[in-house]
């Protein structure tokens, strides 16, 4: 029987070691990867409701673990679209440090799954629950970026999907035509820049390109700065001064909700890799790897963290192997947040809520939701024939 816990790290080692070559790409690989991840990292913070360092420590301490912890060969892990929602959710009700507990308590609960060898169970979730579920999460993006692509500046948003829109178009007169311009550029290059590089992510190609030209022009549009402040340059531990441990019951419910997401996009991501790199990943092992990550993400102030696809195939088609491109990817970002984070807080938002289109765009499915909701207004139509 296969060890409950056996980092990939540890066995590629034993079984075939690390070749130079493959160590070269991997580096390669894993910096291409860090590149495209600040820009998500900052975007999904903001996106769920808390200060942009906060996505950027996600990545670099949840993203380094998984993989160096992680039953992946090619995982890259940190904050993902998934859990914007769940984590605007979980702000708004039990606020920040609420959202802290909750992550280290979910941290907690994927160890004991992957203890228990719960990882096998990720083949008997349907593929349309799946497809339905990542669809509806890209429409909740996409809602939640008009704000910025538009320009609005509405500093407080209602909690419901219609309240948001009835708020955007009662606001329309209100459109900053500098931040649409930026926002639609953002989409542009994302969507062609693979025609002219296939190294350099779209998404940082716009935000070197447009910041500087926000900041050479003095646009007037929103920045990270200018909503958020700096970019701290430091990564420190979590306060829990404050923290009840009378009160830990409250955070059970959304920490299970954050363990059972974690979970199931970490394993999907995993099997995803499997077919791209002709590999088997350890379903168990990724499991406590996910839990030891957002433990430590809770811990220095993050926020929940889990496989990420969309840079896990981008790791994969850049050569990436082994662990090592994962663990490079980290230390990347790590290295951006210290000596670059004054120049990233400069980055206007409107930019990266074109970058979160691009993202929430490439989550809908929209291809396999409308296959699956034909097959099933057919067949609702045969059991309402025969029935």
């Amino acid at each position: 029987m296969e060890p409950v816990f056996l980092p990939k790290t540890i066995s590629l080692y034993k079984r075939i070691g690390y070749k130079r070559q493959q160590i070269q790409t991997d580096i390669l690989s894993g910096i291409i990867v860090g590149i495209l991840a600040l820009p998500l990292a900052i975007a999904f913070a903001i996106a769920s409701g808390v200060s942009p360092e906060k996505g950027l420590i996600t990545a670099v301490v949840a993203g380094f673990l998984i993989s160096l912890l992680g039953g992946s060969r090619v995982q890259i892990g940190g904050p993902t679209g998934a859990f914007v929602v769940i984590v605007v959710g979980i702000v708004g009700t039990y606020g920040i440090e609420g959202l802290i507990i909750s992550t280290i308590l979910a941290g907690i609960i994927l160890v004991v799954f992957g203890l228990l060898r719960l990882g096998t169970l990720i083949k008997f979730i349907p593929l349309p629950l799946v497809v339905g579920f990542t669809s509806g999460i890209a429409v909740i993006i996409f809602t939640s970026q008009v704000n910025d692509f538009l320009g609005l500046d509405l500093e407080k948003l209602p909690s419901e999907f219609t309240g948001k829109w009835q708020l955007y178009f009662s606001s329309l007169e209100e459109i900053n035509p500098y931040a649409v311009s930026i926002a639609v550029a953002t989409v542009l290059i994302g969507v062609y820049s693979k025609r002219l590089t296939g190294k350099i992510p779209g998404a940082f190609i716009s935000i070197i390109l447009l910041t500087v030209v926000v900041q050479l022009f003095d646009l007037p549009v929103s920045t990270i700065e200018s909503v958020f402040g700096i970019i701290p340059g430091t990564i420190s531990f979590a306060d829990f001064s404050s923290f009840d441990p009378g009160n830990i019951a409250l955070y059970i419910q959304p920490a299970l909700t954050i363990a059972l997401l974690g979970a199931i996009e970490s394993l999907l991501s995993a099997v995803v890799s499997d077919g791209m790199i002709s590999s088997n990943h350890r379903s168990n092992t990724e499991l406590i790897a996910q839990g030891i990550a957002n433990i430590a993400s809770g811990i220095f102030g993050g926020i929940p963290a889990t496989g990420a696809i969309a840079r896990t195939a981008t790791n994969v088609k850049n050569g990436g192997r082994t662990p090592i491109a994962g663990m490079v990817h980290a230390v990347t970002l790590l290295l951006i947040m210290l000596f670059f984070g004054k120049y990233a807080a400069k980055i206007p938002l409107a930019c990266l809520a074109g970058i979160l289109v691009v993202v929430a765009y490439n989550m809908s499915e929209w291809r396999s939701f409308v296959s699956f909701l034909k097959q099933g207004m057919m067949l609702l139509f045969l059991l309402l024939h025969f029935c």
